[in-house]
C-alpha cells in the first residue's frame, strides 16, 4: 500500500506549535484526515486523527469529555478519571482513530508528509505568501477593514407638531 496523494493545509494556531493539517491517500481508494504536523521540541512530528475520550455520567449514564467536573445532561457532578499507565504515567487524553502498527509504516507515513509540508511551504515562499502564525495586528487589521468608514451618529428626528410646548400642554378628556 502505498501513499498515493498528500495535500496539506498549513494553519495558524495561537502557539504556533501546530503548523499544518495533512489529508492522505492510499492506492487512490483511502483517505485519512486531520493527521497533525506539530513543532515538538525536537522538531517537526505527524500526529495522528485522535478523538477525546469520554466517561459515563454516574447518575445519567451521558458520555461527557474525560476530566469534565460536571455532566452535560444533568448537571452532577463527576467522578474525575485519572488512568495511568503500566509505569505510573499519566494516559492522555486522546485516542487515535487511525494509527499505523509498525514503525516502518509510521517512518514512512511521516517521511511523505513532511516532505509534502515542505513542499508546500517551499511553493508559498516562492509565490511570495510566507506563512507565519496569526498576531493581534492580523486581527486588527481584517476588523478595521470590515468596519467601513466611521459615521458621524445621526441626530434624533423629532415629528412634526411634537415641540417641547406641546408636551406640556394639559389634554382635556
Amino acid at each position: 500500500m502505498k501513499i498515493t496523494e498528500v495535500r496539506i493545509f498549513p494553519t495558524k494556531s495561537k502557539d504556533g506549535r501546530l503548523k499544518a493539517y495533512a489529508t492522505m491517500t492510499f492506492d487512490d481508494w483511502f483517505v485519512v484526515r486531520n493527521v497533525k504536523i506539530i513543532e515538538g521540541n525536537n522538531g517537526l512530528f505527524v500526529a495522528m486523527p485522535s478523538r477525546k475520550m469520554m466517561d459515563p455520567c454516574p447518575k445519567c449514564g451521558f458520555k461527557n469529555v474525560r476530566g469534565s467536573k460536571y455532566c452535560n445532561e444533568c448537571g452532577s457532578a463527576c467522578k474525575r478519571h485519572v488512568s495511568t499507565d503500566d509505569s505510573g504515567r499519566r494516559q492522555s487524553e486522546h485516542v487515535d482513530i487511525a494509527h499505523p502498527i509498525r514503525q516502518e509504516c509510521r517512518i514512512y507515513i511521516q517521511d511523505m508528509i513532511l516532505e509534502g509540508y515542505n513542499a508546500e511551504i517551499k511553493r508559498k515562499a516562492s509565490e511570495g505568501d510566507s506563512y507565519r502564525p496569526a498576531s493581534q495586528e492580523d486581527l486588527d487589521v481584517v476588523s478595521q477593514r470590515f468596519a467601513g468608514p466611521e459615521k458621524p451618529p445621526k441626530e434624533p428626528v423629532q415629528p412634526e407638531g411634537l415641540g417641547i410646548e406641546d408636551e406640556t400642554q394639559d389634554i382635556e378628556l
